[in-house]
């Protein structure tokens, strides 16, 4: 393995972070307190209560998820397109270094990202409403894991993207609606026997369920169900990226 090629794409790109940090951290920031403000505040003074915990606590995990999601796939698909854009990429696949190495540098440093931020998050809820975790070491690895498979969902995104339109397709008309029917802002137990069936089928619901238990103890499907899915979604990404580098698809032609 070798780590200081690894090391060297991290620090490239946690340096552009540095660099961006209103867009990368401070934005995040500002738009998640909006959302307690909103949502914690205007709508969360209407309900008491969801499944025996207030409601602007109830919505902590659902933002703090929402965040890390978006911020994962967005850090890393850029950080893999811009090197193809500006044709720097055939540098790298020219060095000696692995797929797999080129895969930890870049996935690593937009998970690390994406972490960050999620914990930033969380100690920003902690200035709106009061939040408990019953659960710490559960929480952090629901927390890790999503970061890491959504980074990596993010760079098979930025490969196959040809465009800025296409980079921003995916999370704009697809993930990002499916966070907010996942569960972010309510129980899905809420909803009429037709639509909980239907909403199992959105893969960010176990998502949100298991990190939430990680928070009140409460979910609303089984946590083993959840690490299942997020394993099985975490392994999808890792075999759709190495047929990737196999064939050289979207990266040498």
């Amino acid at each position: 393995m070798n780590w200081p090629a690894i090391l060297a794409i991290y620090r490239y790109e946690m340096a552009r972070t540095y660099r961006t940090l209103a867009q990368s951290v401070i934005s995040p920031v500002i738009s998640t307190s909006l959302y307690f403000v909103v949502f914690g505040a205007a709508i969360g003074s209407r309900i008491d209560s969801v499944e025996g915990v207030a409601y602007g606590a109830f919505i902590v995990p659902g933002l703090i998820m929402l965040t890390v999601i978006t911020q994962g796939i967005s850090n890393a698909s850029f950080a893999i397109y811009f090197p193809k854009f500006i044709g720097t990429i055939y540098e790298l696949l020219s060095a000696p270094v692995s797929f797999l190495e080129i895969v930890i540098g870049y996935v690593g440093a937009a998970a690390t990202k994406s972490l960050l931020i999620g914990l930033i998050i969380l100690g920003t809820a902690t200035f709106f409403v009061e939040v408990q975790i019953l659960h710490p070491v559960a929480m952090l690895v629901f927390l890790v894991l999503t970061c890491v498979s959504f980074s990596l969902f993010g760079f098979i995104i930025g490969i196959w993207a040809q465009n800025f339109e296409q980079l921003q397709l995916v999370p704009l008309l697809i993930i990002t609606p499916l966070v907010f029917l996942g569960g972010s802002f309510y129980s899905i137990s809420m909803l009429p026997p037709f639509w909980q069936t239907v909403t199992l089928f959105n893969p960010v619901v176990y998502l949100i369920s298991g990190f939430r238990w990680s928070f009140y103890g409460t979910a609303d499907v089984g946590i083993g169900l959840s690490l299942a899915m997020i394993a099985l979604f975490l392994g999808l990404c890792l075999g759709a990226t190495w047929w990737i580098f196999r064939t050289g698809w979207r990266i040498k032609s």
